[in-house]
């Protein structure tokens, strides 16, 4: 069997398919599918998920953090469970696939165990997490956090752009602050966490392959800098003696892309700029940006924010303007589970096609599901490795190969 080869009829595939255009419905604008954490897009999309995990013969609710959880119990309703989940919000102008495939595809994975028969001895719980993508409240993976017992409190009273704090969109979107501590699950009561998404990178495409194994998810650090300089007249200040904020800025922000960029495997991205106070002939007093590092290695990943820091801070004096720089992010780099990942590789040869393993530089759920149990990942081909686009893309048939992958590795962990 040739790595392009699927099963005939594609039907796992197609379904996945169908429900994925389904969700896309569901966005904040008209124009372009922007779905952001506690949202009524948000909403919306959680109550279809809803319903097609109850379509699937799934007990589902919507818990205290909007995430949607269905349960398929096993023939030992004591016995651990096997999580299966992603996530349903999307980044400001989005592509359909970045999160809802993982969901969905748990989804179809279920619909094809109870269409077979196939009753698992443990039970079965898939997650559509809400708060993945972090784009609406200075958050890190809450929602995934809060089940394995890590949710921190003080992201509740965090605000979006428009002031609106995390705590006052929960309840208006019909969660509840109070009931967090609920969603903590028990470790004990669980034998592993399985995510299926997007590659959001060239290397499977490059590689011919349609889906491969995640071996570890990179490190990320973020944090929010603001340079303060002073306003003056574009037309009177003479260049020598103005302290222009933005100049500052853009030569911080060259610093920073040098400095991602030296070391194998690392990166640093900024990727806001707000410029005060934004008028033509007046010279910029103020810049909040952001900063995105990332590396596979933690100690190399420290070792480059320490180096942009040293090297901004030295770009201010210079420049005599004031830096301030707040790290909100720290999330680790994490590998995925030994055991699991030989199951994946088992799935593989079983279907005749060769495992390649892959390493993320994306975050994920899984990172924060890595500690409440075994975690692993596949990756899904996306057609230029574009991620975060209304480009995103991938085919039916990568689909349908992901499918057969997750529901084969499914039997053999709820045999």
């Amino acid at each position: 069997m040739t790595q392009e080869s699927s099963s005939a009829d594609l039907a796992l595939g197609r379904r996945a398919m169908v429900l994925l255009d389904a969700l896309a419905q569901h966005s904040d604008e008209p124009t372009r599918l922007t779905r952001l954490y506690l949202s009524q897009a948000h909403r919306r999309a959680a109550e279809a998920t809803l319903g097609f995990m109850r379509d699937a013969g799934l007990a589902s609710h919507i818990d205290p953090l909007g995430s949607v959880v269905g349960r398929l119990e096993g023939t030992n309703p004591d016995a651990p469970a096997l999580l299966i989940g992603s996530h349903i919000d999307t980044v400001v102008d989005a592509g359909r696939y970045d999160g809802t495939l993982g969901v969905v595809l748990g989804i179809v994975v279920a619909e094809a165990l109870r269409r077979q028969g196939v009753a698992p001895s443990c039970p079965i719980e898939i997650v559509a997490f809400g708060d993945e993508e972090n784009a609406r409240f200075p958050t890190n993976l809450s929602t995934s956090q809060a089940l394995s017992g890590r949710y921190d409190p003080t992201w509740l009273d965090g605000t979006d752009q428009e002031g609106v704090t995390l705590r006052d969109a929960l309840l208006a979107f019909g969660g509840d602050p109070a009931g967090i501590a609920t969603v903590k699950r028990d470790a004990a009561r669980y034998r592993g966490y399985l995510e299926v998404h997007i590659e959001q990178g060239p290397q499977l495409e490059a590689a011919g392959h349609a889906v491969g194994i995640v071996s570890a998810i990179n490190g990320i650090t973020r944090a929010r800098a603001v340079v303060t300089g002073e306003a003056g007249h574009a037309g009177t200040v003479p260049m020598t003696m103005r302290r222009d904020a933005l100049a500052a800025t853009a030569e911080m922000v060259v610093a920073i892309e040098r400095t991602g960029a030296i070391r194998l495997d690392t990166v640093a991205t900024v990727g806001v700029a707000q410029v005060q106070p934004g008028a033509i002939n007046v010279i910029p007093a103020r810049v909040d940006f952001t900063l995105d590092a990332r590396a596979p290695d933690d100690a190399v990943r420290r070792t480059m924010v320490a180096d942009i820091v040293a090297e901004c801070e030295a770009i201010a004096q210079k420049r005599g303007v004031e830096l301030s720089l707040e790290p909100f992010m720290d999330s680790p780099a994490t590998p995925m589970d030994a055991r699991l990942m030989r199951v994946f590789e088992d799935t593989f040869a079983s279907l005749g096609r060769e495992p390649m393993r892959v390493a993320s530089g994306a975050g994920h759920d899984a990172v924060a599901m890595a500690h409440l149990c075994p975690s692993a990942m596949l990756f899904v081909r996306c057609k230029g490795g574009v991620s975060h686009n209304p480009a995103e893309s991938i085919t039916v048939e990568d689909a349908d190969v992901a499918a057969r992958v997750l529901l084969q590795a499914v039997k053999t962990l709820v045999a």
